[in-house]
């Protein structure tokens, strides 16, 4: 596989419903820890592995935006939160690659539970086709081989390196990385929960960017919903 000397590119999906803090950090830590030139943002629209978020998506762009508009490294990718079809990573990989061209390291950014359900995905082998993945490793949850489904332990054990290049440059995709995460015990599920039963004394103490969260106070987003 070629070499490349651009900057590596990390990808964030999700349905981001909401946005929360341990997203941000998680961004943040993969950027640091892998040397990423910036993360694009990629929230889903109609996911195709789950149903598709309760929160309309105007909502979800909207917060994403507030989100991250400290930080210019951060930038929003629209087109899976407006396509009229279910979206699934592979598709949105293969589009990025297309986009972007075969040269530029990308680098797609996933937690530990997530890697022990990569074989669920569609076409997951298919993935490594068009990016690298690099999964965040928290204290107490480490990515452990001999618990991960056999199909993904294989492809750890041939795929896992410690760096996405050598001397000569970063390679474009293929690769399994981990990179090191603080602790944040954040859930978007107890998030809406709250967001559903509280009053505004206690909003003020959930994990959320400030204009994230008066977003959804001004335009009363998640109350009496199921979370």
């Amino acid at each position: 596989m070629s070499l490349s000397v651009q900057a590596p590119l990390g990808l964030l999906g999700g349905t981001f419903d909401p946005v929360h803090n341990a997203h941000i950090a998680l961004a943040h830590a993969a950027m640091r820890e892998l040397g990423l030139s910036g993360v694009r943002w990629i929230p889903s629209g109609q996911p195709g592995h789950r149903n598709a978020p309760a929160t309309p998506v105007e909502h979800r762009l909207a917060m994403l935006r507030l989100a991250i508009a400290g930080e210019p490294r951060f930038t929003l990718d629209e087109a899976d939160a407006l396509s009229a079809m279910p979206t699934y990573t592979v598709n949105t990989l293969a589009r990025l690659r297309a986009e972007l061209g075969p040269d530029v390291p990308l680098v797609f950014i996933i937690g530990a539970d997530q890697l022990a359900a990569l074989d669920t995905w569609r076409d997951w082998r298919r993935l490594f086709d068009s990016t690298h993945i690099a999964v965040a490793e928290r204290p107490g949850y480490p990515v452990e081989r001999e618990r991960l489904p056999a199909p993904v332990a294989a492809e750890l054990a041939t795929r896992e390196a410690a760096t996405l290049g050598n001397g000569s440059g970063n390679a474009p995709a293929g690769r399994i990385l981990r990179f090191a995460m603080a602790p944040l015990d954040v859930s978007a599920t107890a998030i809406r929960s709250a967001l559903a039963s509280g009053t505004s004394s206690t909003l003020s103490g959930l994990p959320l960017p400030p204009p994230v969260l008066s977003h959804i106070q001004s335009h009363a987003l998640y109350r009496n919903t199921t979370p």
